[in-house]
Protein backbone atom coordinates (compact mmCIF):
# COMPACT_ATOMS: atom_id res chain seq x y z
CA UNK A 1 0.00 0.00 0.00
CA UNK A 2 1.36 3.17 -1.10
CA UNK A 3 1.69 5.76 1.85
CA UNK A 4 1.43 9.28 1.98
CA UNK A 5 3.92 11.78 3.99
CA UNK A 6 1.81 14.39 6.41
CA UNK A 7 4.54 16.82 4.39
CA UNK A 8 3.23 16.40 1.21
CA UNK A 9 -0.49 16.49 2.72
CA UNK A 10 0.15 19.70 4.52
CA UNK A 11 1.50 20.93 1.24
CA UNK A 12 -1.26 20.04 -0.41
CA UNK A 13 -3.59 21.79 1.82
CA UNK A 14 -1.34 24.96 1.95
CA UNK A 15 -2.11 24.89 -1.83
CA UNK A 16 -5.77 24.89 -1.53
CA UNK A 17 -6.25 27.33 0.58
CA UNK A 18 -4.83 29.29 -1.17
CA UNK A 19 -5.90 28.13 -4.65
CA UNK A 20 -8.24 30.77 -6.69
CA UNK A 21 -9.44 28.57 -9.05
CA UNK A 22 -12.59 26.77 -8.18
CA UNK A 23 -12.11 23.63 -10.40
CA UNK A 24 -8.42 23.12 -9.34
CA UNK A 25 -9.53 23.49 -5.85
CA UNK A 26 -12.66 20.31 -6.18
CA UNK A 27 -9.85 18.47 -8.00
CA UNK A 28 -7.56 18.66 -5.08
CA UNK A 29 -10.36 18.59 -2.19
CA UNK A 30 -11.47 15.20 -4.00
CA UNK A 31 -7.87 13.95 -4.08
CA UNK A 32 -7.57 14.27 -0.70
CA UNK A 33 -10.49 12.75 0.14
CA UNK A 34 -9.45 9.57 -1.80
CA UNK A 35 -6.36 9.57 -0.03
CA UNK A 36 -7.78 10.09 3.52
CA UNK A 37 -9.74 7.14 2.80
CA UNK A 38 -6.78 4.73 2.03
CA UNK A 39 -6.06 4.83 -1.76
CA UNK A 40 -2.82 3.25 -2.70
CA UNK A 41 -3.05 5.27 -6.75
CA UNK A 42 -4.58 8.82 -5.04
CA UNK A 43 -1.97 8.60 -2.19
CA UNK A 44 0.62 8.10 -4.87
CA UNK A 45 -1.01 10.56 -7.43
CA UNK A 46 -0.87 13.22 -4.18
CA UNK A 47 3.09 12.63 -3.66
CA UNK A 48 3.66 13.37 -7.61
CA UNK A 49 2.08 16.82 -7.52
CA UNK A 50 2.91 17.88 -4.26
CA UNK A 51 7.02 16.21 -3.70
CA UNK A 52 8.23 18.56 -5.83
CA UNK A 53 7.74 21.98 -8.12
CA UNK A 54 7.88 22.69 -11.98
CA UNK A 55 11.35 24.29 -12.00
CA UNK A 56 11.42 27.75 -13.37
CA UNK A 57 14.25 27.93 -16.13
CA UNK A 58 15.32 29.00 -19.84
CA UNK A 59 11.92 27.50 -21.25
CA UNK A 60 10.25 29.25 -18.73
CA UNK A 61 7.87 26.84 -17.20
CA UNK A 62 6.22 23.92 -18.79
CA UNK A 63 3.62 21.10 -17.38
CA UNK A 64 0.83 19.32 -17.26
CA UNK A 65 -2.59 21.40 -15.95
CA UNK A 66 -3.90 20.08 -12.80
CA UNK A 67 -3.47 21.04 -8.95
CA UNK A 68 -0.53 21.53 -7.30
CA UNK A 69 3.36 22.46 -6.77
CA UNK A 70 4.11 20.03 -9.72
CA UNK A 71 1.63 21.06 -12.44
CA UNK A 72 0.90 24.14 -14.37
CA UNK A 73 -2.26 26.24 -12.89
CA UNK A 74 -3.08 29.48 -11.52
CA UNK A 75 -1.67 29.33 -8.04
CA UNK A 76 1.80 28.46 -9.59
CA UNK A 77 1.40 30.68 -12.38
CA UNK A 78 0.77 34.09 -9.71
CA UNK A 79 3.77 32.85 -8.12
CA UNK A 80 6.06 32.91 -11.18
CA UNK A 81 4.50 36.57 -12.12
CA UNK A 82 5.21 38.16 -8.91
CA UNK A 83 8.20 36.67 -8.72
CA UNK A 84 9.03 38.12 -12.65
CA UNK A 85 7.42 40.96 -11.54
CA UNK A 86 9.99 41.59 -8.34
CA UNK A 87 12.81 40.42 -10.50
CA UNK A 88 12.07 43.52 -13.35
CA UNK A 89 11.08 46.06 -10.92
CA UNK A 90 14.90 45.37 -9.14
CA UNK A 91 16.48 45.39 -12.48
CA UNK A 92 15.01 48.50 -14.09
CA UNK A 93 13.66 51.87 -12.56
CA UNK A 94 10.23 51.88 -14.92
CA UNK A 95 9.82 48.28 -16.16
CA UNK A 96 7.49 47.29 -18.96
CA UNK A 97 5.96 44.03 -20.31
CA UNK A 98 3.89 42.68 -22.95
CA UNK A 99 1.83 39.28 -22.75
CA UNK A 100 1.01 36.89 -25.13
CA UNK A 101 -0.84 33.62 -25.11
CA UNK A 102 -2.19 30.81 -27.23
CA UNK A 103 -5.41 29.06 -27.67
CA UNK A 104 -4.45 26.35 -25.07
CA UNK A 105 -7.04 25.66 -21.89
CA UNK A 106 -6.16 28.65 -19.28
CA UNK A 107 -3.93 30.35 -21.56
CA UNK A 108 -6.06 33.36 -21.74
CA UNK A 109 -6.38 33.21 -17.41
CA UNK A 110 -2.57 32.83 -16.92
CA UNK A 111 -1.95 36.01 -19.22
CA UNK A 112 -4.70 37.57 -17.48
CA UNK A 113 -3.35 36.63 -13.92
CA UNK A 114 -0.07 37.82 -14.95
CA UNK A 115 -1.04 41.37 -16.57
CA UNK A 116 -3.07 41.87 -13.50
CA UNK A 117 0.07 40.96 -11.12
CA UNK A 118 2.42 43.03 -13.47
CA UNK A 119 -0.22 46.43 -13.14
CA UNK A 120 0.37 45.76 -9.42
CA UNK A 121 3.37 45.63 -8.67
CA UNK A 122 4.30 48.48 -10.93
CA UNK A 123 5.21 47.02 -14.05
CA UNK A 124 3.63 48.86 -17.23
CA UNK A 125 1.56 45.92 -18.48
CA UNK A 126 0.18 45.23 -22.41
CA UNK A 127 -1.78 42.18 -22.78
CA UNK A 128 -1.94 41.41 -26.36
CA UNK A 129 -6.05 41.59 -27.98
CA UNK A 130 -6.50 37.53 -28.56
CA UNK A 131 -5.27 34.06 -28.59
CA UNK A 132 -2.24 34.71 -31.36
CA UNK A 133 1.35 32.68 -32.12
CA UNK A 134 4.00 32.96 -30.15
CA UNK A 135 5.90 34.99 -33.14
CA UNK A 136 3.58 37.86 -32.58
CA UNK A 137 4.59 37.99 -29.03
CA UNK A 138 8.18 37.57 -29.42
CA UNK A 139 7.87 40.52 -31.95
CA UNK A 140 6.13 42.66 -29.66
CA UNK A 141 8.50 42.58 -26.85
CA UNK A 142 11.00 44.46 -29.67
CA UNK A 143 8.44 46.29 -31.42
CA UNK A 144 6.91 48.29 -28.33
CA UNK A 145 10.53 48.35 -27.01
CA UNK A 146 9.09 46.69 -23.60
CA UNK A 147 11.56 45.08 -20.84
CA UNK A 148 10.04 41.57 -20.96
CA UNK A 149 7.85 39.69 -22.52
CA UNK A 150 5.72 36.74 -21.24
CA UNK A 151 3.62 34.20 -23.63
CA UNK A 152 1.47 31.67 -22.24
CA UNK A 153 1.71 28.29 -24.33
CA UNK A 154 3.30 25.07 -24.74
CA UNK A 155 3.86 25.10 -28.04
CA UNK A 156 3.73 21.57 -29.28
CA UNK A 157 3.14 19.62 -26.12
CA UNK A 158 0.87 17.28 -25.22
CA UNK A 159 -2.76 18.80 -25.24
CA UNK A 160 -2.83 18.86 -20.97
CA UNK A 161 0.03 20.82 -21.06
CA UNK A 162 0.31 24.67 -20.53
CA UNK A 163 3.57 26.39 -20.25
CA UNK A 164 5.35 30.08 -19.37
CA UNK A 165 7.83 31.40 -21.81
CA UNK A 166 9.93 34.49 -21.03
CA UNK A 167 11.59 37.28 -22.81
CA UNK A 168 13.98 40.03 -22.34
CA UNK A 169 13.88 43.32 -23.88
CA UNK A 170 17.14 45.74 -23.74
CA UNK A 171 20.27 43.96 -23.77
CA UNK A 172 18.64 40.95 -24.35
CA UNK A 173 16.85 42.19 -27.76
CA UNK A 174 13.79 40.30 -27.15
CA UNK A 175 15.49 37.04 -26.62
CA UNK A 176 14.45 33.97 -24.74
CA UNK A 177 16.11 34.28 -21.12
CA UNK A 178 19.81 32.20 -20.18
CA UNK A 179 21.77 31.38 -17.15
CA UNK A 180 21.84 32.95 -14.90
CA UNK A 181 18.88 35.15 -15.12
CA UNK A 182 16.63 31.95 -15.38
CA UNK A 183 18.17 31.31 -11.90
CA UNK A 184 17.73 34.98 -10.59
CA UNK A 185 13.98 34.71 -11.88
CA UNK A 186 13.63 31.00 -10.16
CA UNK A 187 15.24 33.25 -6.87
CA UNK A 188 11.91 35.83 -6.80
CA UNK A 189 9.36 33.13 -7.46
CA UNK A 190 10.54 30.96 -4.49
CA UNK A 191 10.73 33.50 -2.26
CA UNK A 192 7.19 34.38 -3.32
CA UNK A 193 5.64 30.76 -3.23
CA UNK A 194 7.79 30.78 0.68
CA UNK A 195 6.25 33.80 2.10
CA UNK A 196 2.84 34.63 0.30
CA UNK A 197 -0.35 33.66 -0.45
CA UNK A 198 -1.34 33.93 -3.80
CA UNK A 199 -4.60 35.58 -2.44
CA UNK A 200 -2.89 38.23 -1.10
CA UNK A 201 -0.85 39.23 -3.80
CA UNK A 202 -1.98 42.53 -5.22
CA UNK A 203 -3.58 42.84 -8.56
CA UNK A 204 -4.90 45.76 -10.86
CA UNK A 205 -6.95 46.21 -13.70
CA UNK A 206 -4.60 48.76 -15.09
CA UNK A 207 -2.97 47.53 -17.96
CA UNK A 208 -3.65 48.09 -21.75
CA UNK A 209 -4.66 45.74 -24.05
CA UNK A 210 -3.12 45.89 -27.68
CA UNK A 211 -4.64 46.73 -30.51
CA UNK A 212 -4.67 45.18 -33.87
CA UNK A 213 -2.35 47.56 -35.06
CA UNK A 214 0.34 45.87 -33.59
CA UNK A 215 -0.89 42.77 -35.04
CA UNK A 216 -1.10 44.47 -38.70
CA UNK A 217 2.64 45.76 -38.11
CA UNK A 218 3.68 42.24 -37.81
CA UNK A 219 1.99 40.71 -40.75
CA UNK A 220 3.36 43.93 -43.08
CA UNK A 221 6.87 42.98 -42.16
CA UNK A 222 6.71 39.45 -41.94
CA UNK A 223 4.91 39.78 -45.70
CA UNK A 224 8.13 41.63 -46.44
CA UNK A 225 10.23 38.57 -46.22
CA UNK A 226 8.81 37.32 -49.42
CA UNK A 227 10.05 40.27 -51.46
CA UNK A 228 8.54 41.55 -54.81
CA UNK A 229 6.43 39.13 -56.94
CA UNK A 230 8.66 39.81 -59.73
CA UNK A 231 9.92 36.60 -60.93
CA UNK A 232 6.95 34.51 -59.00
CA UNK A 233 4.28 34.90 -61.13
CA UNK A 234 2.71 31.19 -61.25
CA UNK A 235 2.29 29.70 -57.94
CA UNK A 236 2.04 26.31 -56.44
CA UNK A 237 -0.89 25.02 -54.92
CA UNK A 238 -0.68 25.00 -51.55
CA UNK A 239 -2.40 23.55 -48.23
CA UNK A 240 -2.24 24.83 -44.74
CA UNK A 241 -2.61 23.32 -41.34
CA UNK A 242 -2.70 25.26 -37.98
CA UNK A 243 -3.03 21.38 -35.98
CA UNK A 244 -5.77 23.60 -34.02
CA UNK A 245 -3.22 26.26 -33.01
CA UNK A 246 -3.55 29.77 -33.54
CA UNK A 247 -1.35 30.04 -36.88
CA UNK A 248 -4.61 30.47 -39.69
CA UNK A 249 -5.47 34.34 -38.82
CA UNK A 250 -2.56 35.50 -38.46
CA UNK A 251 -0.85 33.52 -41.49
CA UNK A 252 -3.53 34.02 -43.85
CA UNK A 253 -3.23 37.60 -43.31
CA UNK A 254 0.44 37.54 -43.95
CA UNK A 255 0.18 35.38 -47.83
CA UNK A 256 -2.48 37.56 -48.64
CA UNK A 257 -0.49 40.58 -47.87
CA UNK A 258 2.66 39.17 -49.84
CA UNK A 259 0.37 38.83 -52.62
CA UNK A 260 -0.03 34.53 -52.39
CA UNK A 261 -3.50 33.28 -53.17
CA UNK A 262 -4.71 32.22 -49.84
CA UNK A 263 -3.67 28.56 -49.42
CA UNK A 264 -6.70 25.59 -48.90
CA UNK A 265 -6.81 25.65 -44.82
CA UNK A 266 -7.48 21.64 -43.51
CA UNK A 267 -10.17 22.88 -42.30
CA UNK A 268 -10.92 20.56 -39.41
CA UNK A 269 -7.51 21.44 -37.49
CA UNK A 270 -7.82 25.77 -38.69
CA UNK A 271 -9.44 26.95 -35.73
CA UNK A 272 -7.78 27.00 -31.96
CA UNK A 273 -9.01 24.15 -30.55
CA UNK A 274 -7.16 23.08 -27.13
CA UNK A 275 -8.92 19.26 -27.44
CA UNK A 276 -7.00 18.97 -30.16
CA UNK A 277 -9.12 16.42 -32.12
CA UNK A 278 -7.51 15.43 -34.56
CA UNK A 279 -4.62 14.21 -33.54
CA UNK A 280 -2.47 12.12 -30.72
CA UNK A 281 0.19 14.49 -30.32
CA UNK A 282 0.24 18.14 -31.89
CA UNK A 283 3.56 18.02 -33.08
CA UNK A 284 4.17 18.32 -37.29
CA UNK A 285 7.20 15.95 -36.53
CA UNK A 286 4.84 13.04 -34.87
CA UNK A 287 3.24 10.16 -36.90
CA UNK A 288 -0.21 10.81 -37.71
CA UNK A 289 0.07 14.93 -37.05
CA UNK A 290 -0.23 15.67 -41.08
CA UNK A 291 -2.54 12.80 -41.67
CA UNK A 292 -4.99 15.03 -42.74
CA UNK A 293 -2.57 17.24 -44.21
CA UNK A 294 -1.74 14.69 -46.58
CA UNK A 295 -5.45 14.31 -47.13
CA UNK A 296 -6.67 17.28 -48.05
CA UNK A 297 -3.35 18.42 -50.08
CA UNK A 298 -4.09 14.44 -52.31
CA UNK A 299 -7.80 15.73 -52.68
CA UNK A 300 -7.39 18.94 -54.02
CA UNK A 301 -4.12 18.07 -56.16
CA UNK A 302 -1.85 20.41 -54.12
CA UNK A 303 1.67 21.46 -55.12
CA UNK A 304 2.89 21.55 -51.05
CA UNK A 305 1.96 21.13 -47.53
CA UNK A 306 2.83 24.18 -45.18
CA UNK A 307 1.95 23.29 -41.14
CA UNK A 308 2.70 25.41 -38.61
CA UNK A 309 2.50 23.81 -34.88
CA UNK A 310 -0.50 25.13 -32.86
CA UNK A 311 1.58 28.39 -31.63
CA UNK A 312 2.84 28.63 -34.87
CA UNK A 313 6.92 29.67 -34.11
CA UNK A 314 7.59 26.09 -35.97
CA UNK A 315 7.43 25.10 -39.90
CA UNK A 316 6.71 21.73 -41.16
CA UNK A 317 6.90 21.59 -45.28
CA UNK A 318 5.72 18.44 -47.25
CA UNK A 319 6.06 17.95 -51.01
CA UNK A 320 4.48 15.45 -53.60
CA UNK A 321 7.09 12.08 -53.66
CA UNK A 322 8.10 8.87 -52.56
CA UNK A 323 6.98 9.48 -48.92
CA UNK A 324 6.97 6.93 -45.95
CA UNK A 325 4.32 4.46 -44.82
CA UNK A 326 1.70 7.23 -43.76
CA UNK A 327 1.34 8.10 -47.00
CA UNK A 328 3.27 7.37 -49.86
CA UNK A 329 1.95 10.47 -51.97
CA UNK A 330 3.95 12.95 -49.82
CA UNK A 331 7.03 13.39 -48.60
CA UNK A 332 7.69 15.68 -45.21
CA UNK A 333 11.06 17.23 -45.32
CA UNK A 334 13.41 17.33 -42.45
CA UNK A 335 14.02 20.18 -40.80
CA UNK A 336 17.58 20.14 -41.85
CA UNK A 337 16.46 20.21 -45.39
CA UNK A 338 14.16 22.91 -45.00
CA UNK A 339 16.64 24.71 -42.97
CA UNK A 340 19.29 24.68 -45.70
CA UNK A 341 16.92 25.58 -48.37
CA UNK A 342 15.79 28.95 -46.39
CA UNK A 343 19.53 29.27 -45.58
CA UNK A 344 20.88 29.41 -49.01
CA UNK A 345 18.35 31.81 -49.89
CA UNK A 346 19.44 33.77 -46.78
CA UNK A 347 22.87 33.66 -48.39
CA UNK A 348 21.71 34.78 -52.03
CA UNK A 349 19.69 37.75 -50.17
CA UNK A 350 22.74 38.81 -48.26
CA UNK A 351 24.76 38.33 -51.54
CA UNK A 352 22.32 40.50 -53.69
CA UNK A 353 21.94 43.38 -51.26
CA UNK A 354 25.49 43.39 -50.67
CA UNK A 355 25.02 42.37 -47.20
CA UNK A 356 27.22 40.88 -44.71
CA UNK A 357 25.72 38.88 -42.09
CA UNK A 358 26.47 35.61 -39.76
CA UNK A 359 24.23 32.15 -40.11
CA UNK A 360 23.80 29.72 -37.27
CA UNK A 361 22.42 26.41 -36.37
CA UNK A 362 22.40 24.67 -33.32
CA UNK A 363 25.32 22.45 -32.83
CA UNK A 364 23.09 18.80 -33.27
CA UNK A 365 21.88 20.46 -36.54
CA UNK A 366 23.30 19.73 -40.32
CA UNK A 367 26.37 20.85 -41.25
CA UNK A 368 25.28 21.91 -44.54
CA UNK A 369 24.33 25.49 -43.81
CA UNK A 370 28.03 25.87 -42.61
CA UNK A 371 29.25 24.92 -46.53
CA UNK A 372 26.35 27.56 -47.28
CA UNK A 373 28.20 30.00 -45.62
CA UNK A 374 31.47 28.63 -46.86
CA UNK A 375 30.71 28.95 -50.42
CA UNK A 376 29.21 32.08 -49.48
CA UNK A 377 32.04 33.91 -47.58
CA UNK A 378 29.46 34.41 -44.66
CA UNK A 379 30.18 34.28 -40.96
CA UNK A 380 29.05 30.75 -39.70
CA UNK A 381 28.16 29.82 -35.86
CA UNK A 382 27.28 26.59 -34.32
CA UNK A 383 25.29 27.33 -30.75
CA UNK A 384 24.03 25.26 -28.40
CA UNK A 385 20.74 23.81 -28.62
CA UNK A 386 17.60 25.81 -28.66
CA UNK A 387 16.93 29.23 -30.24
CA UNK A 388 17.48 31.02 -27.06
CA UNK A 389 20.83 30.94 -28.12
CA UNK A 390 20.88 30.82 -31.63
CA UNK A 391 18.72 34.26 -31.67
CA UNK A 392 21.92 35.78 -29.59
CA UNK A 393 24.31 35.03 -32.18
CA UNK A 394 25.81 38.65 -33.41
CA UNK A 395 25.05 40.04 -36.52
CA UNK A 396 22.56 37.02 -36.85
CA UNK A 397 21.07 37.33 -40.58
CA UNK A 398 19.48 33.59 -40.61
CA UNK A 399 19.22 30.84 -37.97
CA UNK A 400 17.81 27.58 -37.53
CA UNK A 401 17.62 24.23 -35.41
CA UNK A 402 16.86 20.50 -37.22
CA UNK A 403 13.41 20.39 -34.57
CA UNK A 404 11.89 22.75 -37.26
CA UNK A 405 12.68 25.83 -35.61
CA UNK A 406 13.69 28.56 -38.76
CA UNK A 407 14.30 32.78 -37.66
CA UNK A 408 14.27 34.10 -41.22
CA UNK A 409 13.98 37.71 -40.85
CA UNK A 410 15.53 38.94 -36.98
CA UNK A 411 15.41 42.13 -37.48
CA UNK A 412 11.94 41.90 -36.50
CA UNK A 413 11.86 39.06 -34.69
CA UNK A 414 14.36 37.21 -31.92
CA UNK A 415 12.92 33.81 -31.58
CA UNK A 416 12.14 30.98 -34.24
CA UNK A 417 9.14 32.20 -36.28
CA UNK A 418 6.82 29.57 -38.54
CA UNK A 419 5.01 32.05 -40.26
CA UNK A 420 8.03 34.42 -41.36
CA UNK A 421 9.58 30.93 -42.11
CA UNK A 422 6.18 29.31 -44.14
CA UNK A 423 6.20 32.64 -46.20
CA UNK A 424 9.43 32.51 -47.24
CA UNK A 425 8.99 28.72 -48.14
CA UNK A 426 5.98 30.04 -50.16
CA UNK A 427 8.33 32.72 -51.92
CA UNK A 428 10.58 30.20 -52.88
CA UNK A 429 8.17 27.60 -54.61
CA UNK A 430 6.79 29.98 -56.37
CA UNK A 431 9.52 31.39 -57.89
CA UNK A 432 10.96 27.71 -58.96
CA UNK A 433 7.38 27.56 -60.41
CA UNK A 434 7.73 30.12 -62.04
CA UNK A 435 10.85 28.74 -63.31
CA UNK A 436 9.81 25.31 -64.37
CA UNK A 437 11.36 23.97 -61.70
CA UNK A 438 10.13 22.46 -57.93
CA UNK A 439 11.46 21.62 -54.60
CA UNK A 440 12.47 18.42 -54.90
CA UNK A 441 14.66 19.79 -57.83
CA UNK A 442 15.97 22.07 -55.87
CA UNK A 443 16.81 19.73 -53.33
CA UNK A 444 18.79 18.17 -55.94
CA UNK A 445 20.76 21.68 -56.68
CA UNK A 446 21.74 21.80 -53.66
CA UNK A 447 23.21 18.21 -53.80
CA UNK A 448 25.12 19.09 -56.63
CA UNK A 449 26.36 22.50 -55.28
CA UNK A 450 27.24 22.12 -51.67
CA UNK A 451 27.11 18.27 -51.26
CA UNK A 452 24.57 15.75 -50.19
CA UNK A 453 24.09 16.17 -46.21
CA UNK A 454 21.79 13.12 -44.68
CA UNK A 455 20.30 12.91 -41.05
CA UNK A 456 18.50 10.86 -38.79
CA UNK A 457 17.48 10.67 -34.87
CA UNK A 458 17.66 7.50 -32.87
CA UNK A 459 15.64 8.42 -29.02
CA UNK A 460 15.87 6.23 -26.12
CA UNK A 461 13.28 6.90 -23.85
CA UNK A 462 14.42 6.21 -19.88
CA UNK A 463 12.06 5.19 -16.52
CA UNK A 464 14.90 6.54 -14.51
CA UNK A 465 16.51 9.41 -15.86
CA UNK A 466 19.84 8.45 -14.20
CA UNK A 467 19.72 5.83 -17.08
CA UNK A 468 21.36 8.85 -19.20
CA UNK A 469 24.82 9.78 -17.07
CA UNK A 470 24.69 5.93 -16.93
CA UNK A 471 25.42 5.40 -20.50
CA UNK A 472 27.18 8.76 -21.21
CA UNK A 473 29.87 7.84 -18.78
CA UNK A 474 30.13 4.17 -20.27
CA UNK A 475 30.54 5.45 -23.65
CA UNK A 476 33.19 8.19 -22.31
CA UNK A 477 35.04 5.48 -20.51
CA UNK A 478 35.07 3.19 -23.42
CA UNK A 479 35.25 4.75 -26.83
CA UNK A 480 33.91 3.05 -29.37
CA UNK A 481 36.51 2.75 -32.13
CA UNK A 482 33.72 2.19 -34.74
CA UNK A 483 29.66 2.76 -34.70
CA UNK A 484 28.34 0.58 -37.75
CA UNK A 485 31.04 -0.62 -40.14
CA UNK A 486 32.48 3.21 -39.82
CA UNK A 487 35.47 3.80 -37.75
CA UNK A 488 35.32 6.55 -35.54
CA UNK A 489 38.19 9.14 -35.35
CA UNK A 490 37.93 11.36 -32.57
CA UNK A 491 36.02 12.56 -29.83
CA UNK A 492 34.35 15.61 -28.45
CA UNK A 493 34.06 15.43 -25.00
CA UNK A 494 31.55 18.16 -23.71
CA UNK A 495 31.57 17.23 -20.06
CA UNK A 496 34.49 20.30 -18.95
CA UNK A 497 33.35 22.20 -21.57
CA UNK A 498 34.47 22.55 -25.10
CA UNK A 499 35.83 25.35 -27.60
CA UNK A 500 34.11 27.94 -25.95
CA UNK A 501 30.63 25.84 -25.10
CA UNK A 502 30.03 25.73 -21.16
CA UNK A 503 30.02 22.54 -19.80
CA UNK A 504 27.44 20.07 -20.78
CA UNK A 505 26.82 16.13 -21.23
CA UNK A 506 27.41 16.30 -24.78
CA UNK A 507 29.47 13.55 -26.91
CA UNK A 508 30.30 14.16 -30.34
CA UNK A 509 32.10 11.24 -32.54
CA UNK A 510 33.40 11.97 -36.02
CA UNK A 511 33.48 9.31 -38.26
CA UNK A 512 36.42 8.47 -41.39
CA UNK A 513 35.05 9.00 -44.51
CA UNK A 514 35.92 6.80 -47.11
CA UNK A 515 35.83 6.74 -51.12
CA UNK A 516 32.05 7.45 -51.42
CA UNK A 517 31.31 10.27 -48.79
CA UNK A 518 33.16 12.91 -46.96
CA UNK A 519 33.13 11.67 -43.52
CA UNK A 520 30.03 11.84 -40.52
CA UNK A 521 29.42 12.37 -37.27
CA UNK A 522 27.07 11.58 -33.99
CA UNK A 523 25.74 13.65 -31.53
CA UNK A 524 24.59 11.83 -28.00
CA UNK A 525 22.91 14.27 -26.01
CA UNK A 526 20.31 14.70 -23.01
CA UNK A 527 16.83 15.78 -24.04
CA UNK A 528 16.44 19.24 -22.37
CA UNK A 529 12.21 18.45 -22.22
CA UNK A 530 11.34 14.71 -22.01
CA UNK A 531 13.29 11.79 -19.88
CA UNK A 532 15.39 10.62 -23.36
CA UNK A 533 18.66 10.21 -24.68
CA UNK A 534 18.95 12.09 -27.78
CA UNK A 535 21.25 11.15 -31.02
CA UNK A 536 21.67 13.39 -34.01
CA UNK A 537 23.55 11.51 -36.70
CA UNK A 538 24.60 13.19 -39.72
CA UNK A 539 26.93 12.02 -43.23
CA UNK A 540 27.64 13.93 -46.30
CA UNK A 541 29.25 13.48 -49.97
CA UNK A 542 30.99 15.70 -52.70
CA UNK A 543 31.50 12.67 -54.84
CA UNK A 544 30.32 12.11 -58.17
CA UNK A 545 26.94 13.44 -59.20
CA UNK A 546 24.22 14.76 -57.02
CA UNK A 547 22.11 11.32 -57.33
CA UNK A 548 25.18 9.53 -56.05
CA UNK A 549 26.32 11.94 -53.37
CA UNK A 550 22.76 11.34 -52.01
CA UNK A 551 22.81 7.46 -52.41
CA UNK A 552 26.24 7.71 -50.82
CA UNK A 553 25.18 10.20 -47.93
CA UNK A 554 21.70 8.30 -46.82
CA UNK A 555 23.31 4.76 -47.14
CA UNK A 556 25.98 5.77 -44.71
CA UNK A 557 23.25 6.99 -41.96
CA UNK A 558 21.57 4.11 -42.58
CA UNK A 559 24.81 2.12 -41.55
CA UNK A 560 25.14 4.50 -38.88
CA UNK A 561 21.42 4.62 -37.71
CA UNK A 562 21.71 0.47 -37.36
CA UNK A 563 25.10 1.21 -35.54
CA UNK A 564 23.81 3.74 -32.51
CA UNK A 565 21.02 0.97 -31.94
CA UNK A 566 22.59 -1.42 -31.36
CA UNK A 567 25.57 0.35 -29.56
CA UNK A 568 22.45 2.02 -27.36
CA UNK A 569 21.13 -1.81 -26.62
Amino acid sequence: MTTVSTGVVSAAEGWLAQDPDPETRDELTALLARVSDGDADSAAELADRFASRLQFGTAGLRGELGAGSNRMNRVLVAQAAAGFAAFLVRREEKPSIVIGYDGRTNSDVFARDTAEIMAAAGVAATLLPRALPTPVLAFAVRHLDASAGVMVTASHNPPRDNGYKVYLGGADHGSQIVSPTDGEIAEEIERVAATTSVLDLSRSDDYATAGDDLVMDYVRLTAAVAGTPAGREKQPRVVYTALHGVGWEVARRVFATAGFTEPIPVAEQAAPDAAFPTVAFPNPEEPGAMDLSFETATRVGADLILANDPDADRLAVAIPGAGGAADPAWRQLTGNEVGALLGWRAAERLTATSTTGSLAASIVSSPALREVARQYDLDYVDTLTGFKWVSRVDGLAYGYEEALGYLVDPAKVRDKDGISAAVDMLALASELVTQGSSLAEHLRAFDARFGAFASSQVSLRVSDLSEIPRITSGLRASVPTEIGVHPVERLDDFAEGFEGFPPGDILRFWLSGDERHDGARVIVRPSGTEPKLKVYIDAWSTTGDAVARREAADAVVADLDAGVRELLR
